[in-house]
């Protein structure tokens, strides 16, 4: 299992994969936007999306979980 984390503070500004989803690792989970810039959040591995901790339109700190794979 392995915890997606936000490397820097941005917006949420597009959600692409949902619980349940099965992923490949490179596979994009979530599109940030930071400084009017678009930085996709990657699967680490591949598996099964467990959770999505953020939603579109929300903010992430650095740190913050954004979704879980296992």
């Amino acid at each position: 299992m392995a915890e997606v984390l936000a490397e820097m503070v941005a917006n949420v500004w597009k959600v692409v994969a949902a619980p349940g989803d099965r992923v490949e690792a490179g596979d994009f989970l979530v599109i940030l936007e930071s400084m009017k810039m678009e930085i996709p959040v990657e699967a680490p591995l591949a598996g099964l999306v467990k959770e999505v901790r953020v939603a579109e339109g929300g903010v992430v700190q650095e740190g913050d979980v954004i979704a879980v794979v296992e």
